[in-house]
């Protein structure tokens, strides 16, 4: 029988180290850990090195003034979780495996002062087995943390960037540098006898001519069961049941037709009905021997091409459940940049804002991670389409994902992670390669196609494993990357990015939006400034006034989202105080914002939708293009968009 400890339950204590001097002593031993620079301290598990820290008076809070460079030691130690596992979770003759769900980023698993294996990855789970190293009893397990890459951030070679830890942790034009470390996700400590469920696949469609379900199963049975019983129920109340031999289920799988099942819809356009699918492998005597549940929903897409798009143009008008739906969507960055700690009540949250506000999208940011188990989930009960993105993000300087083999085989194993961990959520809509892959070759700039190597491999991934989800090269993709207003009526614009703000007068800006030709836009945006009371209170010791990218407040992390030389040019003077500027830049976000958006959806199903750059602020920036900020409050932007998101979006 397998059975599961959760490790989070677990005391667990963090020390800070020199470099390496831990590997001098017999940390295991009580009291060593006195000897670390940094002594032992109580560590949430999942959680950051950093929120510890906080919470321990050691570092700052880094949301304050600059704090956050204050707190950039963290990045140039070791630190060393440790804990004891219990002597009771230990019976004999059995196999005991460490899955570590999320780890950022390398470093080692060390199991009674012996080093088991290294680890390094912050995009894929990591899984050891401990069964040859394990004592009879008192067994402390350490999980030690190395010094991360010095710089991924937002500007360098995207070619040149080939370790896969989070790169927004190294700044990005909305959030400062705070290079996370620690256990960011789930920990277990699997004890089986052998006989379990292994890579567990079901995929669920729609039977459009009665809209009846199927379902297809698959997966391994390791051991020697009597047989598998697969299960799937909506509130308890069974649909359909069936136990097998596990050999013809390794054999086979399971292929169900015509299930009498409800369908899934996308927020404002019905209910989002979620069946359990339940496996479990049963002894002789119909006992459990290990079991798994999935959620997951039923829902029919199809890709169309929008009305009047060239004819050799990417379909961009997607049809759920039979009809053509506009996507109105917002682009997601991690809750806070010590993603690690964020609970399931502050993802409840911020997508019941999104949900209220009329989104049926979210774009999940190839910058980023892939967001833990709660978020899709809730995303599935809330009725929150995801755009999916792989690891992958410009770097300005060069923006073209690295070629070489060993790169396009580390992709290829997060890509079949991602897939393996989240492909069931009804929620999920597309797979894309990346955020803003571009290629200057032979003099040109458009978005990476499957020509690229690392795209085209993860193209291949999604159709082995998950054919039923579309795989997207990258975001924006087609002939050009940006929408550009000399060149509308040509028919070059199928999913572009931008434009981030107006760059004159209001009406320039209108003007361009009804022009506008753009099949999709997965990133529009205008920038406005958070509210006084926000910016104040997160100030520190910086003044807010003047407002002028020589102060330093209003250039952290970058200046790109001032707007002080568009108010002077409107009022020939300067803001007499903060709350004249912020009521002038939160006015003017509205004002484009909903224009933009109102604009793309009058011309659906001309235009298939467009995903607004961003959705929330994880730092309190002073100023940004989202639209809610960093303590969750509505921008009066959002409020305006709200009016438009929930106007009819159907065809």
């Amino acid at each position: 029988m397998k059975t599961r400890h959760d490790l989070s339950s677990l005391e667990w204590r963090l020390s800070g180290w020199t470099p390496e001097i831990w590997r001098l002593y017999k940390t295991t031993e009580p009291g060593l850990a006195q000897r670390a620079e940094v002594s032992a301290i109580p560590a949430p598990v999942p959680g950051s090195i950093q929120l510890a820290l906080r919470q321990a008076g050691i570092i700052p809070d880094w949301n304050v003034g600059h704090n956050a460079r204050l707190c950039e030691w963290v990045e140039n130690r070791h630190w060393i979780y440790e804990a004891a596992i219990p002597d009771a979770w230990l019976i004999k003759n059995m196999q005991y495996r460490l899955v570590c769900e999320g780890l950022d980023y390398s470093g080692w698993i060390i199991l009674n002062g012996r080093e088991i294996a290294p680890f390094c990855g912050s995009h894929v789970p990591h899984v050891i087995d401990l069964t040859a190293y394990l004592n009879e009893r008192a067994n402390i397990l350490q999980i030690v943390f190395d010094t991360p890459p010095r710089w991924l951030g937002q500007f360098g070679r995207t070619s040149q960037i080939k370790e896969w830890k989070v790169r927004f942790n190294y700044m990005w034009d909305w959030t400062a540098r705070l290079v996370q470390q620690g256990i960011w996700d789930k920990v277990y400590l699997d004890v089986s006898d052998g006989i379990e469920i292994r890579d567990l696949f079901c995929v669920a469609t729609v039977n459009t001519a009665d809209t009846t379900g199927n379902l297809d199963i698959k997966g391994w049975i390791n051991g020697a069961a009597a047989s598998v019983s697969i299960v799937l129920e909506r509130e308890g109340q069974s649909v359909r049941i069936e136990t097998l031999n596990p050999a013809i289920f390794n054999l086979t799988g399971i292929h169900w037709r015509q299930l009498p099942v409800e369908l899934w819809w996308p927020n404002l356009q019905g209910s989002q009905p979620l069946y359990q699918l339940k496996v479990a492998v049963l002894d002789k005597d119909c006992h459990a021997l290990d079991q798994t549940t999935r959620t997951i929903g039923f829902k029919h897409i199809q890709w169309k091409p929008c009305h009047g798009a060239p004819p050799l143009a990417d379909p961009w008008l997607c049809s759920i459940n039979g009809r053509d739906v506009f996507l109105q969507g917002a682009n997601w960055v991690p809750i806070r940049p010590n993603f690690a700690d964020v609970t399931e009540a502050q993802y409840l949250r911020q997508l019941t804002l999104y949900r209220d506000l009329g989104f049926n999208l979210l774009r999940v940011w190839g910058g980023a991670i892939l967001e833990k188990e709660m978020f899709y989930r809730l995303c599935d009960e809330l009725g929150i389409m995801i755009w999916q993105e792989f690891p992958l993000s410009s770097s300005g300087v060069d923006d073209y994902p690295p070629d070489d083999p060993q790169a396009i085989q580390d992709m290829t194993r997060i890509v079949a992670t991602y897939i393996a961990r989240r492909h069931h959520h009804v929620s999920l809509l597309v797979w894309c390669g990346g955020n803003e892959l571009i290629t200057t070759a032979g003099g040109a700039y458009r978005p990476v196609d499957e020509s690229h190597p690392m795209i085209r491999a993860q193209q291949a991934t999604v159709r082995s494993l998950d054919p039923s989800h579309r795989f997207i090269a990258t975001s924006p993709s087609g002939p050009t990357v940006h929408g550009n207003a000399g060149t509308f009526g040509h028919g070059l614009h199928w999913d572009v990015h931008g434009p981030w703000k107006p760059t004159g007068d209001m009406e320039e800006w209108r003007q361009y939006w009804l022009h506008d030709d753009a099949l999709f836009r997965s990133e529009l945006g205008a920038c406005g400034a958070s509210s006084s009371e926000l910016i104040r209170k997160y100030a520190g010791d910086l003044d807010p006034m003047p407002i002028a990218v020589s102060n330093p407040l209003w250039k952290y992390p970058i200046d790109w989202w001032l707007e002080i030389d568009q108010f002077v040019k409107d009022h020939n003077r300067n803001p007499r105080h903060l709350e004249e500027y912020v009521a002038w830049s939160q006015e003017r976000q509205k004002q484009a914002l909903s224009f933009a958006v109102k604009a793309c959806k009058d011309r659906f199903p001309k235009c298939g939708g467009c995903i607004i750059w961003m959705g929330h602020d994880c730092f309190p920036c002073a100023s940004n293009t989202a639209i809610i900020d960093f303590e969750g409050s509505l921008k009066p932007a959002a409020m305006a968009i709200r009016d438009v998101l929930q106007k009819s979006a159907d065809f």
